[in-house]
């Protein structure tokens, strides 16, 4: 009798957030998907052992939940959680405060009243501007439900002293605190015990994904993306099919180390494919990769109906193979957006009844039917009632039950059906067929942009300690995922993009850094195009300011323009801003800079290093001054003035004690008498941005003229 075959493939994944040279972790959400997502997902389906099903595992996430259960993971996420209440500074308050409430108000927060007490007093709070309404005990208890409400359902339900939690909901204790992060290492120390579990008795199958989420086929060929889109706008070609290589190789050797075994079956990332991208997977010794069903369309050249979607393929190229299957689009997507709205009874039978529908003419025709179902794990059941649960249980238990039914393991579908041989791939991802979320948009374009001359930049470094160069490379593995591209471009949002584009870039610097060189200005500041109003003034008459890093005379600036920083958009580090505000000027021989700091960073300033970058409006003429702050004051550390580094350093000079004020000759500069300029400034800290003025840019002059200004 034919059968319907299910293969269920769930994809965990999460970027790789740890910064390697400060070892911090820049966001939290391994951590809180592995309270939450990558556990129950698997433990659940001991309840249901005729359900097999594939999980795809990405290196990069693993790595960090075995950082997290062994406790090495430094995360000020989770420090912020545990710190005593009366001890949190205002800073740290406020930390808290936007980090709290990253949860579907109406599944994560309502859920629990007390939660949703909080969360409305935040809203009031961000409305008043006022801090008073969180006293130590509100703040305590947005500790404890910020972490209890992503605990996973089974320890919500069955765990004695987790459930306590939730039913007293309110007034908990330094102790309760100090207790919620043992119980959270110990449930994230079950994440991959489990999965090991289930895999030696033959329930999941585990496969990968390349190392740290690269897009393979861009990684290859960055121009394969005109084939998909002719019209696509795309920067310098990034091609280094050899990172293609490395990726799915430390993929496939790192989770043999962990199950014993190397997985044989692959979701590109993003299901991402092309021939060259599968020929390298098949050289690495993976047996079948999964895509999207878009993708088969644009293989066919037709629309593919479900009697051609419901079958695997073997693609062969060139000497090569590798079986295929695609998923369903538009089942797979019901589970990941639409059934989160539902009753978990009515969505489990809409869902069995539209495969048994599709199914129809290929049982009737005597044939089997395998029909891929591949989405994200994790991120779908936040929306759900109960995390999902309910709708997970109701599902199992209803393909349990069907004996015309079976959930299967990839592997196992493509023992039972025969594919059909396909004589190439065309190139494209799980989204439209094509990689227009990763490259083409101004954003994207500068990313790869900046990719390309740091790897361009580490191939140059032969000099370079081996041991060096190998941290310089894995920070460029790194830098080459998906998920910062994911984030440029118009196509999405978050409320951690800025975070996402900060650590992209420090990624980048890193690599610079364990070079040994100076990471370029560029990354100093945001690739995203956050739109800002307009806080510059032009400067309005010539100014002859004296350079002594103290305000020594009220009419010293009077005429220079002012730069005044909107500290609403978010500084480099999402903390808090270092500068003030900038005035500039010329009397026209000289171009001037003052620079004010906020109070609380003067201290700080020893331990950074100023960049004044000085252009020609074409920028052809380029200038860089080093600054540096030893003992409380200010000098030159390093400059090269119209193409003259080091000996030109005496051309210019800089003061600080209350102010930074520095001063660079025009005709040294090579900026034309008279003509306009363009300038950035920017601090560094350990060879990473710390901020930068202007965030987006250039602050221009139209003239250095004095008789131009005062006109």
């Amino acid at each position: 009798m034919p059968q319907i075959y299910l293969c269920f493939l769930w994809h965990m994944h999460q970027p790789f957030y740890k910064d390697l040279i400060s070892g911090e972790y820049k966001l939290p959400w391994t951590r809180m998907h592995a309270l939450k997502d990558y556990y129950g997902m698997a433990r659940i389906l001991e309840e249901f052992p005729n359900v097999k099903q594939t999980f795809n595992l990405v290196p990069s996430l693993m790595t960090q939940v075995a950082e997290y259960a062994s406790g090495e993971a430094v995360d000020p996420f989770f420090s912020a959680a545990l710190k005593p209440a009366d001890a949190l500074s205002e800073a740290e308050r406020a930390f808290l405060m936007r980090h709290s409430f990253y949860s579907d108000p109406e599944r994560m927060i309502y859920r629990y009243p007390r939660y949703g007490e909080l969360f409305d007093a935040w809203q009031v709070q961000k409305e008043s501007g006022s801090f008073r309404l969180f006293g130590v005990q509100e703040i305590r208890d947005l500790q404890m439900w910020s972490q209890l409400a992503w605990f996973d359902e089974e320890f919500q339900s069955g765990d004695a002293e987790v459930r306590e939690w939730i039913e007293r909901g309110r007034n908990f204790t330094l102790a309760d605190q100090r207790r919620m992060g043992e119980r959270q290492r110990d449930i994230v120390s079950h994440v991959l015990p489990e999965y090991q579990k289930l895999a030696a008795m033959g329930s999941i199958e585990i496969s990968t994904t390349p190392f740290y989420h690269p897009i393979l086929p861009l990684v290859c060929d960055s121009d394969i993306a005109q084939t998909s889109r002719r019209d696509v706008k795309l920067p310098p070609r990034f091609h280094y099919p050899d990172d293609a290589r490395r990726q799915l190789t430390l993929a496939r050797e790192y989770i043999g180390r962990q199950f014993g075994a190397a997985p044989v079956g692959l979701w590109p990332s993003e299901g991402s494919v092309s021939d060259e991208a599968l020929a390298i997977a098949a050289d690495a010794g993976f047996q079948w990769a999964a895509t999207d069903s878009g993708v088969l369309n644009r293989t066919l050249g037709r629309n593919v109906a479900v009697d051609g979607l419901y079958k695997p393929y073997q693609w062969r190229h060139e000497g090569r193979a590798m079986n295929m299957i695609f998923r369903d689009h538009f089942l797979s997507d019901l589970i990941g957006f639409v059934y989160s709205k539902m009753d978990s009874g009515a969505a489990a039978d809409d869902f069995l009844r539209r495969i048994r529908e599709n199914c129809a003419g290929i049982l009737g025709s005597g044939r089997n039917a395998l029909v891929p179902i591949i989405l994200d794990g994790e991120n779908a059941w936040e929306y759900y009632y109960r995390n999902g649960r309910p709708f997970l249980r109701e599902l199992y238990r209803r393909i349990s039950e069907d004996q015309g039914m079976q959930a299967v393991t990839v592997s196992e579908g493509l023992r039972l059906l025969e594919p059909e041989p396909i004589d190439h791939i065309f190139p494209g991802s799980w989204i439209n067929a094509n990689f227009d979320i990763w490259i083409g948009a101004e954003e994207d374009n500068e990313a790869w942009q900046q990719l390309l001359r740091a790897r361009e930049t580490f191939d140059a470094a032969t000099e370079a300690p081996e041991e060096r160069r190998r941290m310089a490379l894995e920070e460029l593995l790194i830098a080459e995922g998906s998920d910062w591209c994911w984030w440029y471009g118009p196509e999405h949002s978050s409320d951690n993009r800025e975070e996402f584009d900060q650590l992209y870039r420090s990624h980048l610097a890193n690599v610079y850094r364990f070079l040994d060189r100076t990471p370029p200005e560029e990354l100093s500041r945001p690739i995203l195009r956050t739109a800002a109003p307009d806080m510059q003034i032009a400067p309005s008459g010539p100014i002859t300011p004296v350079i002594d890093g103290r305000v020594t005379s009220y009419f010293e600036w009077i005429g220079a323009g002012v730069y005044t920083v909107d500290e609403r958009s978010g500084s480099m580090h999402g903390k808090k801003f270092v500068v003030r505000e900038a005035q500039f000027g010329s009397d026209g021989a000289n171009f001037y800079l003052r620079v004010d700091f906020h109070p609380d960073y003067e201290r700080q300033l020893a331990a950074i290093e100023a960049r004044l970058t000085v252009q020609s409006p074409d920028g052809a003429a380029a200038n860089q001054i080093a600054i540096s702050f030893p003992g409380g004051s200010a000098a030159i550390s390093r400059a090269s003035l119209a193409g003259r580094t080091g000996a030109s350093t005496d051309a210019a000079e800089c003061s600080f004690n209350r102010i930074l004020e520095v001063r660079a000759p025009l005709e040294a500069m090579g900026i034309a008498k008279g003509s306009g300029l363009r300038f950035q400034f920017s601090l560094w800290q350990g060879g990473l941005p710390v901020d930068a003025v202007p965030q987006q840019g250039w602050i221009e002059m139209r003239s250095t003229d004095p008789i131009e200004l005062s006109s």
